[in-house]
């Protein structure tokens, strides 16, 4: 009796580090000690001692349900950027920059070159990011999960001067909204997704007009990472005053989490384009608009709010950063919580 025989494969943990070390030393950033396979990461914070109150944030998350999709369609190489994406943006939500990250990868049957796919997302999102990817764990669980299913989660630790934090208690009435487009569904609601289109390898096949891709396709289309752009802003010397990422609970869970008592967000949904996505969605499934909104992005990402002799300058850093922005609404007096119109 040994290990492998009881279900756990120590050489093919071995390969997967080997497979997966060249896509690992693409997100390397001067700060970084040591190489891969210690027993930790180490990270230098020399370069960040001159900031008057360096504060360091952090964000841990997962993929949630749209692994399954993956699983599904045998490509792995994309969850890891949403995995990413979903840490690092918290963290730029708070003015932060993102330092570095770590994954964790549990899974019923270590296949290297399927993990190997899995970490090259990671890693791509973390170049995405410009955060280094330090360290990660991938545990062999034989009998807890099937083998050709895996979870995957990660944590990421990001900087910021105290004084540069965005926490919106600035934000203030006629102030402006601009959001972000998002790149679809992004990381959340799917298990409502999965209901809706009773998700197969067949139905996740189907190519749809309205798309302009199959639904997998769509759907498994990686969550957007908007730290550069938010970063740009920032060098242009713009203020934000709060900033919300639209996650699970869509525009009615997240937006207040941006605002002080007394301010309520005002949100037109005509300013910018919905995907179509959201309406075959809505469409398929009978939701209603509002459980849409109180579920998903609906084609909105990222949210800041600002003074809006900042709007035209801010938009432009984004724009030169890859993102496309919108004016969305405004800041007014009133019960804290958001109104579409």
């Amino acid at each position: 009796m040994d290990y492998k025989s009881a279900g756990v494969d120590i050489e093919a943990g071995y390969k997967s580090v080997e497979l997966m070390k060249q896509y690992v030393k693409g997100t390397m950033r001067p700060e970084v000690l040591g190489g891969l396979g210690g027993f930790s990461g180490a990270f230098s914070m020399e370069r960040f001692k001159n900031m008057e109150k360096p504060t360091l944030v952090s964000g841990t998350d997962g993929v949630g349900t749209k692994i399954k999709l993956a699983f599904l369609m045998d490509r792995h190489d994309t969850v890891g950027i949403d995995c990413v994406a979903m840490c690092v943006n918290d963290i730029a939500c708070a003015g932060g920059e993102p330092l570095f990250f770590l994954d964790y990868i549990a899974c019923g049957k270590n296949e290297p070159e399927k993990i190997a796919a899995i970490v090259k997302g990671v890693a791509e999102g973390c170049r995405q990011a410009g955060a280094a990817l330090i360290g990660g764990e991938t545990a062999e669980h034989p009998g807890l999960m099937p083998e050709d299913e895996y979870d995957l989660a990660g944590f990421a630790v990001g900087i910021v001067d105290e004084k540069d934090l965005v926490t919106g208690k600035g934000v203030r009435e006629g102030d402006v909204l601009i959001g972000m487009a998002s790149s679809g569904v992004h990381s959340n609601g799917f298990s409502l997704v999965r209901k809706v289109f009773d998700v197969t390898k067949e139905s996740l096949a189907v190519y749809y007009d309205e798309l302009g891709q199959t639904l997998g396709e769509c759907l498994l289309t990686p969550t957007r990472i908007y730290v550069r752009a938010l970063r740009a802003v920032k060098d242009a010397g713009i203020r934000l005053k709060g900033c919300s990422h639209i996650t699970g609970g869509g525009f009615d869970e997240n937006v207040p989490r941006m605002l002080p008592e007394g301010m309520r967000a005002v949100i037109h949904k005509d300013s910018y384009p919905v995907p179509a996505i959201f309406s075959l969605l809505a469409q398929k499934g009978g939701i209603t608009e509002q459980m849409m909104y109180n579920t998903y992005n609906m084609g909105i990402g990222m949210i800041v709010a600002l003074d809006p002799s900042d709007a035209d300058k801010a938009m432009e850093a984004m724009r030169s950063a890859g993102e496309i922005p919108y004016v969305i609404g405004r800041v007014e007096a009133g019960e804290k919580g958001v109104a579409l119109c």
